[in-house]
């Protein structure tokens, strides 16, 4: 019975910060929903400055929980600028926590609330969520034949007319790579061999269109790409085999005790321009990443296992930039809640902002 509660209490530590993070996205909704109307008459540019530190506000709570709760380590190689800069954040996809770590950079830049993705179409129905990512500046995609040029590169030039700082997030495998589906890292390798691009063993073969388009569109606007590695451990098992990476829930519950993450900064002069030689450059970073996953997971000398090569920093981040957004979102979550008109204000911000988002994003990309 005792072991029972232990384990049962063990499995619960991400009930809090899940409870926190959702039960305050309507106060933030409600919050970001006035500056939208009140902006209306104002340059694009000053809707885009105040967004972007609501948006620091919301990301820094996030980050309370997935840093400073967890207690995992975060230890950076390579050279992550301390400065800000209009960027393309290309990385290895492999569970949802990969998201968080791009918050994990930008928030060591001061540039938190300059992040906007690269999403798949699907994820624009998420409730309250889907909407806000669309307005932050975010672009949803469809795969292969279906993928709207056109439309992605519109959204990037209107963010370019605003002045929008830029931290574009994109995955080019497109999908998550997972262990215990065989069958999608065959079909990949069986792609790259068909088409003789090198084989890949821990990364998916990567898809061109969103990288392409989006360099090509700010390649006067960037100042750099990063190009990302991130490498979970404790993601092998006994018979030292790959296994699933962190869910964000197995995350928040503390099983992932240090988060590995490469960092190349790219000079857009070293990218090619074409498509068709931009997709075998891409194609080579990959293989990079493929290496540096290979020496993490597989090296023969175990004390060159679960770590990258090269100096490296463990990078701890202060209460000071995550604490005082978790109290003011709590407190003004709490404050609503403490009275009836309050109490039906958020629920039909949830009843509500969910059926006004999704009718939006149908209408509008």
């Amino acid at each position: 019975m005792l072991l029972s509660l232990v384990l049962h209490t063990y499995s619960m530590r991400y009930v809090l910060p899940a409870a926190v993070m959702m039960g305050t996205a309507p106060t933030y909704f409600l919050a970001w929903g006035v500056w939208r109307l009140l902006s209306t008459v104002l340059p694009a540019r000053f809707y885009r400055e105040v967004d972007d530190r609501l948006y620091t506000i919301y990301q820094s709570m996030v980050l309370f929980f997935f840093e400073n709760y967890t207690g995992v380590q975060v230890i950076i190689y390579g050279d992550l600028p301390k400065n800000k800069e209009n960027v393309i954040y290309l990385s290895n996809h492999q569970c949802t926590v990969d998201w968080i770590i791009a918050d994990m950079l930008a928030v060591r830049q001061n540039a938190l609330g300059h992040i906007r993705y690269v999403l798949k179409d699907g994820l624009k129905w998420l409730p309250l969520y889907g909407w806000y990512f669309s307005q932050h500046g975010g672009v949803y995609v469809k795969r292969s034949a279906n993928f709207n040029e056109k439309e992605m590169r519109e959204k990037l030039r209107a963010q370019m007319k605003a002045k929008t700082p830029m931290y574009l997030v994109i995955f080019p495998e497109g999908t998550r790579y997972n262990p215990e589906i065989p069958k999608v890292i065959a079909d990949s390798q069986s792609f790259a061999e068909k088409e003789g691009l090198a084989i890949l063993k821990h990364v998916l073969t990567p898809r061109v269109k969103a990288t392409h388009v989006a360099v090509d569109t700010m390649k006067d606007y960037l100042d750099a790409v990063y190009d990302v590695t991130v490498a979970y451990e404790g993601t092998v098992d006994h018979k030292g085999q790959r296994k699933l990476a962190p869910s964000m829930t197995e995350f928040l519950c503390k099983e992932c005790p240090r988060v590995h993450i490469f960092i190349d900064r790219i000079e857009l002069k070293d990218i090619p321009e074409e498509q068709m030689y931009m997709r075998r450059w891409l194609h080579e970073r990959f293989a990079i990443k493929d290496k540096l996953l290979i020496e993490f997971y597989d090296a023969k000398d175990s004390k060159r296992r679960n770590k990258f090569p090269g100096k490296s920093v463990h990078s701890k981040l202060s209460l000071k930039k995550t604490l005082p957004s978790l109290l003011f979102l709590g407190g003004l979550t709490a404050s609503m809640l403490l009275t009836e008109s309050g109490r039906k204000l958020y629920v039909k911000t949830w009843i509500y902002g969910t059926l006004i988002g999704c009718l939006w994003v149908s209408i509008k990309p």
